[in-house]
């Protein structure tokens, strides 16, 4: 992953944490996971999370999502197979591609840019 992906990745799972809403923590979690999809290991993070939140939230529906999602999202982004843009979430097909919000889309091609650059 590259740094500036990483950078925006921890800062959304620390907002996630930082904060007492639940929407807002599955808006952040919702968008490192966006950031994630390409990388098998934070995007496996990701869903921890977001299994962790549900879990907390006593959200049976989500928590069993998240469970499907973690074990194939590492061999989905390790071959390439994901949805990019999907949020993760377990109301949203697990194949269902989604458009990618603006900063985050500029965010993953400046990762875009230093991934050639080395």
């Amino acid at each position: 992953m590259p740094p500036t992906v990483r950078t925006a990745f921890d800062a959304e799972l620390e907002s996630a944490y930082a904060t007492t809403d639940l929407d807002d923590m599955w808006r952040a979690l919702e968008r490192a996971h966006i950031l994630s999809q390409r990388w098998a290991w934070p995007h496996t993070r990701a869903h921890w999370h977001m299994l962790r939140l549900a879990l907390r939230c006593h959200d049976r529906r989500e928590a069993i999502g998240q469970i499907v999602r973690l074990s194939v999202a590492g061999l989905g982004s390790s071959v390439g197979r994901v949805p990019i843009g999907n949020t993760g979430r377990a109301a949203v097909g697990i194949t269902t591609p989604m458009p990618i919000p603006d900063d985050l889309g500029r965010i993953l091609e400046q990762g875009d840019t230093e991934l050639a650059a080395s």
